[in-house]
Formats: C-alpha cells, sequence, structure tokens
C-alpha cells in the first residue's frame, strides 16, 4: 500500500514538472574534451550534429530550444548547468555516444537523477532501441554533474557504442543520427 501512494507522489510530481516550454539540449563534450574516440571518430562531433538535428526538428514543432554549444568548443559541466538554469519551464537533454573496453557492448541508454527526469527518460528510452534496431540497455539513475546540478527534469542520452565497430558505422551516418533525434524529439513532445 505504502508503495503504491510514493508512486502516485512520485507520478504526480514528475507531472507536474513535465509542463515546459524551453529545451535546454546539451551536446557533450567538445573543443578540448573530445569525449570517447574510436575508429578515427570523436564523440564531440556526433553529439554537436545529433543535437543539431534535435534543435531543428524541436523548432518544427514550435518549441523554444537553447543550445549548451553550437560549435567545437569546450564547455565546462558546470556552465552547461548554468546555462540550463537561467530558463524557467524547461528541461534539459545531454546527448552523448558510448564506449567501452569490450568491443562488443552495444544499445542504448538513458540516465535521469531525480524522479522528475525519471518519466522524460522513460519516453525518450522506449523510442529509441526499437527505432535504431539496436540493444535497449535501459533507464537508469546516475549522479552525473549535469544531472544532479541542473534545477529541471533532466535526462543524458547515449545514443550508441562508438567501441563497437558495427555500431560506430552506424553512428556516424546522418540517417542513424536523425533517426536518434526524432526518438527524443518525439519522446520529449509526449511528455509535454
Amino acid at each position: 500500500m505504502f508503495g503504491w501512494i510514493l508512486a502516485l507522489l512520485v507520478w504526480g510530481t514528475t507531472a507536474d514538472a513535465a509542463r515546459y516550454t524551453t529545451v535546454i539540449i546539451d551536446a557533450g563534450h567538445g573543443g578540448k574534451d573530445k569525449g570517447a574516440y574510436w575508429g578515427g571518430i570523436r564523440e564531440s562531433h556526433l553529439t554537436l550534429a545529433t543535437a543539431q538535428r534535435l534543435e531543428r526538428l524541436l523548432k518544427k514543432k514550435g518549441m523554444k530550444t537553447v543550445m549548451t554549444r553550437r560549435s567545437d568548443v569546450f564547455v565546462s559541466l558546470a556552465s552547461r548547468a548554468a546555462i540550463a538554469n537561467r530558463y524557467r519551464n524547461s528541461v534539459f537533454v545531454s546527448i552523448h555516444y558510448n564506449a567501452h573496453r569490450n568491443t562488443r557492448f552495444r544499445g542504448v541508454e538513458t540516465y535521469c537523477w531525480g524522479a522528475t527526469g525519471m518519466k522524460l527518460a522513460g519516453a525518450i528510452q522506449r523510442r529509441l532501441p526499437s527505432r535504431l534496431g539496436t540493444r535497449n540497455r535501459g533507464v537508469k539513475r546516475r549522479q552525473l554533474t549535469v544531472l544532479m546540478k541542473t534545477k529541471m527534469p533532466a535526462v543524458l542520452v547515449e545514443c550508441g557504442f562508438l567501441s563497437n565497430p558495427t555500431e560506430r558505422g552506424r553512428c556516424r551516418g546522418a540517417s542513424y543520427q536523425q533517426t536518434v533525434a526524432q526518438a527524443i524529439c518525439d519522446g520529449i513532445m509526449v511528455v509535454r
């Protein structure tokens, strides 16, 4: 009984927090921080390309967007959170590509920290694996600076493994990045 009441309280908080007018799009890494680097591919380049695609899709839906970076520049984690925290009625979406020393790892996963990010993370994660034809690694809670320091619902999306040769080949393609952006956009819009 207590668990059911707690779930309703969390759901109510999450639903209330989902009302927003602005999406802060954070292209992970950049500049001196190239992120994962496998097979000549820099994560920072893929995150920016995917973030720009997401911005275009959201603008077509009439959403206001703010980018934490628009070029290959370094922006500290604290600065990314500070940029996001300037906007009321917003959500924060950080875009990343994954890597692991085990090159067989593949798939997509979405991270959140607080209860307010859980609904958004779930909506995005439900769309990504099936559209990309890859493994669903689920929604996970993780203490990441950009999730803990932002004052709004916040998620970090890992869009595929650059360390997996097959997935890396797909991740670098415009079609894959567009599919990722569309799945994230659709997840954002459904909880709006």
